[in-house]
């Protein structure tokens, strides 16, 4: 266990953009994949990187983070030095909510000095991949950095949303703007922009010092990549380190899902052949909490009563009952009936699909009950009409116990 480093995951985001799937929940809450929760992989992140003592920082819509951590994440031994603790704000510093990410951890500071670590990881509880932190710390170290920066190239009309850097021969950072309108291009790949990952090493009395300068400065939106990192460039060794997907796919996988597009995306990407995020590789485990439930059941294959799954992810309790998934995930608890037809959907816990029931590129959040006969997702102007979200790119997306049964007698 790396004893003198903490890990800080932010995740405290409205998550604004995932609404309906935000409302009642944090955005690094939300489900994924079948039985995950997004922040699993951050957390699994930091196990696998055998860094074992973890503090998460919520702020909004606490409550099933802080469920799914107490049922998922309490198998560390605290007698050892090991935990994860959710802090929620306290107030303790200043009378207000967290007022950016630097303003997160400063008012947590007196927890955090409590663990005396010589390096502090700073993360964010809201993206799908796998790293191993370990390696970024070493490297941290032999390079002798005050602070190290993930990083990786992604596509400059995406590069807006995040921190854009420069860096020189040595991986240097000589650069860096926060979500800039136009991103600079990489040297010699002008398509691309070299894009912060908000996973940040920083050696942790320096942290605590720029944390207190910063505190104390008018003006300051208290924020890492506005208001503490570019004023460090000059003064102090800032270097990056390209992200290694410890997947070692052809090509590295990193999500940010904060849309509705992205978050469906990136569960479609989980039933390809052969994905490039690999949940089922035994060295590098995903941990979550599973409840106790029976294995998947498949049932009916009279005729055109097929109970059947294709190309789909189908996780414990569900029964498909003669009914068709297609290109699908299905979460703990569902129910297909007879001659229902799921396709390219996400149906997550509890959710029952009625007889003759259609459902199409649609995100159902949980203990939904679709009725007999209702068709969704394959008219989006219809589900607006019905008051349903309906993505940028067609995707209808049906809220948390939302009652269908006011549609059911039109079809």
């Amino acid at each position: 266990m790396m004893k003198d480093v903490i890990a800080i995951v932010l995740a405290g985001g409205k998550g604004t953009r995932l609404e309906p799937l935000t409302r009642d929940r944090a955005k690094p809450a939300v489900p994924f994949g079948g039985v995950y929760r997004i922040i699993d992989f951050t957390l699994s992140n930091c196990i696998n990187s055998d860094l074992r003592k973890m503090l998460v920082l919520p702020q909004y819509k606490g409550f099933s983070l802080n469920r799914h951590i107490d049922q998922a994440w309490k198998f560390l031994t605290p007698n050892l030095g090991e935990f994860v603790e959710v802090l929620p704000p306290e107030q303790r510093i200043a009378e207000s909510w967290y007022a950016g990410t630097a303003d997160a951890i400063y008012q947590n500071i007196f927890r955090i000095e409590r663990e005396q670590s010589r390096d502090t990881v700073i993360l964010a509880g809201d993206h799908i991949y796998t790293m191993n932190y370990a390696a970024m710390i070493a490297e941290h170290r032999r390079r002798e950095a005050d602070l190290t920066i993930a990083c990786l190239p992604v596509p400059r009309p995406e590069a807006r949303h995040f921190g854009v850097m420069h860096v020189d021969a040595q991986q240097r950072v000589v650069g860096f703007r926060e979500k800039p309108d136009d991103p600079d291009p990489m040297p010699g790949y002008p398509g691309l922009a070299l894009a912060s990952m908000g996973v940040y090493v920083f050696k942790t009395q320096l942290m605590f010092d720029l944390l207190l300068s910063d505190a104390q400065r008018s003006g300051s939106r208290h924020d890492f990549g506005k208001d503490i990192i570019p004023p460090m460039l000059d003064t102090h060794r800032v270097f990056a380190y390209p992200f290694r997907d410890e997947a070692r796919k052809a090509a590295a996988y990193w999500r940010d899902v904060g849309t509705l597009d992205a978050y469906y995306q990136a569960n479609m990407d989980l039933i390809q052949i052969d994905p490039l995020l690999n949940l089922y590789d035994p060295s590098w485990p995903i941990h979550t909490y599973q409840p106790s439930l029976p294995p998947p059941k498949f049932v009916h294959a009279d005729g055109d009563r097929v109970g059947a799954a294709f190309n789909s992810i189908v996780c414990n309790g569900s029964i498909v009952s003669g009914g068709q998934v297609h290109r699908s995930l299905l979460s703990p608890g569902v129910r297909i009936n007879s001659f229902a037809q799921v396709e390219d959907s996400i149906l997550l816990e509890g959710v029952e699909v009625g007889r003759h029931a259609r459902v199409r590129r649609a995100i159902v959040d949980k203990h939904v009950r679709i009725p007999s006969g209702l068709s969704l997702g394959h008219d989006p102007d219809l589900d607006r009409s019905r008051g349903l979200t309906v993505t940028e790119l067609g995707i209808t997306v049906i809220p948390k116990d939302e009652d269908l049964e006011r549609f059911a007698a039109r079809h």
